[in-house]
């Protein structure tokens, strides 16, 4: 695996799966290949978004390679290494350079919330073992806690990080690591509302679930504020995107149960006629109710859209 630096629109790319909850393969590849012709630049499986918390080991590594293999170089491919023992998250780095992988995703070990330096010892491990740097997923939602900007650059001196996934949610994240650490550190938002601040603040690239469902969007907001520098035009774009963000935020949370977010993107790419199956239980199936409101914002986005459920 040769070193390969993160940027631009990096959809946390969702997996397919069959009726029976048995991995779909050729939808999986599909939905990459969809991705990869609305000009995404690059590719993140079997993250927290690819439900790699609900998968084997080696069904990570299927999806994988099949995700690299449709990616055929035109992309770079970024895999999700999801585990809080550093021996298996090291087995599954190497599972997933063996596959063909560009790079890893690490996320901080989860569930027992080790102290901050173990933590990072477990990422220079890992960093170790593959002989390279690697993407820190800092992600206090699903890890518990995150490093802080002075810690992520001391990882960045030490060459054992070249990139973070910032999936706080607040661009100043993203403000305080370039104002650290420049160039030196590839920094990517990992949230999904506030992409355009951040991109603003310097982000080099969006990695988050949104983009799976309006890539070409999430791309054109890029280029808007990252290539051209075009304030007026990324308003414009985002715009367009605000009320699925919204959406998201806000009108979801509405009901109690709320309907999961992964069950809300999957939905999503049905209506927008590109069917990958339903997240692995326990997640529940959406209530018409809950599909009405959700075709009401897409709407929003695409007005050409049918409005009957397809």
């Amino acid at each position: 695996m040769s070193e390969c630096i993160p940027r631009g629109v990096i959809p946390a790319m969702l997996t397919a799966f069959n009726s029976d909850e048995s991995l779909d393969i050729g939808g999986t590849k599909a939905f990459a290949e969809w991705l990869i012709e609305r000009g995404v630049h690059g590719l993140a499986p079997c993250g927290s978004t690819g439900e790699g918390a609900a998968m084997t080991d080696a069904e990570r590594a299927l999806v994988i390679k099949a995700v690299v293999e449709q990616a055929a170089r035109r992309v770079p491919v970024f895999a999700g290494i999801i585990h809080y023992a550093t021996r298996q998250a090291i087995d599954l780095s190497q599972a997933a350079i063996d596959a063909g992988a560009d790079g890893l995703m690490v996320l901080l070990p989860f569930y027992y919330q080790p102290t901050i330096n173990d933590a990072i010892d477990y990422l220079r491990d890992i960093s170790a073992a593959v002989g390279q740097p690697i993407m820190v997923y800092n992600n206090p939602w699903f890890a518990g806690y995150e490093l802080s900007p002075a810690q992520i650059k001391s990882l960045v001196e030490e060459g054992v990080v070249h990139s973070v996934k910032s999936a706080h949610g607040d661009p100043m994240r993203v403000n305080y690591l370039k104002y650290l650490c420049g160039d030196s550190l590839s920094t990517l938002y990992g949230h999904d509302y506030a992409p355009l601040e951040a991109f603003v603040a310097g982000a080099d690239g969006w990695l988050s679930g949104i983009p799976n469902i309006i890539p070409e969007l999430s791309v054109a907001l890029f280029d808007a504020v990252s290539e051209a520098k075009d304030l007026r035009r990324a308003q414009d774009v985002w715009s367009r995107m605000a009320p699925l963000a919204y959406y998201f935020m806000y009108e979801r949370q509405g009901e109690n149960p709320a309907p999961h977010w992964l069950q809300v993107f999957k939905e999503a790419l049905r209506m927008l006629g590109m069917d990958i199956g339903l997240p692995r239980r326990p997640t529940y199936s959406m209530s018409m109710r809950e599909r009405d409101l959700l075709r009401s914002t897409l709407m929003q986005v695409y007005p050409d859209i049918s409005a009957e459920p397809m």
